[in-house]
């Protein structure tokens, strides 16, 4: 049987540490809890589970705060987990039965991670496969009796085992307001994080998120560097800041940018809301029409669902045809994300 530390980095997790913990810590042979600044309980609750509480001043670097943490770990295995997240009873047997068989060339065990669409986070699907569980001490070995090489990539289990995510909230102030200060400072985003922050803006972003927004993604659209699907997300973000000021050009400057890029369901619902202000309740439908069924979304899964199925209930009432509006109401309330 494999030993595992879960290592975690919490902040005023009063609320869920206890719910987390009791759900893994007869399943760890070793608990670190690394926190960042908490003002409320949080390390009195962790204290009733370990003593290996490590304070970490915070630097606006998640990835710093769980290197630390990792650092800290001494077993086989490391568990890295968050404060919202839930085992279950006959995920908790599996994850028993994992630790007690997992071979010891694993590498990496990826886990679902699920409920995603019940807590209104950036994903666009209700589970995925997360790296969750990692060997501590990776053995490099040479392989192949001629030309032979070291083995670099790591040997990666997908198990059955599912975590169940459930968070107060979606965090949406405090990660688009870190995207607003690491673009300010003129810090370059991967393509991963480039998505991930449009991908937040279309999911949860206000008017104003957009707007502080607008420069990084109007000098994306222009970055030779960047690919289409990056150039064509930045003009979804880019087009929407222009149709909040009210700048006609600029959005069909962007929105055409786009649609070059192939289109997209978002692109579709921004032309349509536009159209709608306009008054023009029949090009609006046109481009409602596209969102729903002839395109697909990249960034919202609702863009290619129930948020263009009630523009077209909105345009349709506004031109009298509430017969049309009816059916398209009923398709919206029905609809639901695949």
């Amino acid at each position: 049987m494999i030993t595992i530390s879960l290592c975690m980095i919490v902040k005023n997790e009063e609320r869920l540490l206890a719910r987390c913990l009791d759900s893994v810590a007869d399943l760890m042979d070793e608990i670190i809890i690394v926190d960042t600044g908490s003002t409320d309980k949080t390390k009195e609750i962790a204290a009733r589970y370990t003593d290996k509480i490590y304070d970490f001043e915070w630097i606006n670097d998640f990835a710093a705060a769980r290197n630390f943490a990792f650092s800290k770990a001494g077993m086989e295995y490391i568990y890295s987990a968050d404060a919202d997240e839930v085992l279950d009873a006959e995920n908790r047997e599996a994850f028993l039965a994992l630790k007690k068989t997992l071979l010891p060339e694993i590498d990496i065990v990826q886990m679902y991670y699920a409920n995603q669409l019940d807590f209104g986070t950036i994903y666009n699907y209700d589970k995925e496969l997360r790296p969750k569980l990692y060997k501590r001490l990776r053995t490099f070995t040479w392989e192949a009796p001629i030309h032979e090489q070291v083995i670099l990539e790591p040997v990666i289990y997908d198990s059955d085992v599912i975590i169940s995510h459930m968070p107060e909230n979606n965090h949406k102030d405090r990660d688009l307001a870190s995207f607003a200060r690491i673009t300010f400072s003129g810090e370059t985003l991967s393509k991963r994080l480039h998505n991930i922050y449009a991908k937040e803006l279309f999911v949860s972003g206000e008017d104003n998120d957009f707007l502080k927004a607008s420069d990084f993604f109007e000098t994306s659209c222009q970055d030779t560097s960047r690919s289409v699907d990056e150039i064509r997300e930045a003009a979804c973000v880019a087009a929407r800041a222009a149709r909040i000021r009210q700048d006609s050009v600029k959005f069909l400057k962007y929105a055409l940018k786009a649609i070059a890029c192939d289109g997209c369901s978002e692109i579709c619902c921004e032309l349509g809301q536009y159209f709608m202000e306009q008054k023009d309740f029949d090009e609006a439908i046109v481009w409602f029409y596209n969102g729903a069924y002839e395109m697909g979304s990249i960034l919202n899964i609702h863009s290619s669902g129930d948020i263009p199925l009630k523009g077209l209930v909105e345009c349709y009432r506004l031109l009298g045809n509430d017969e049309q509006a009816e059916e398209y109401e009923r398709l919206a309330e029905e609809w639901k994300p695949e």
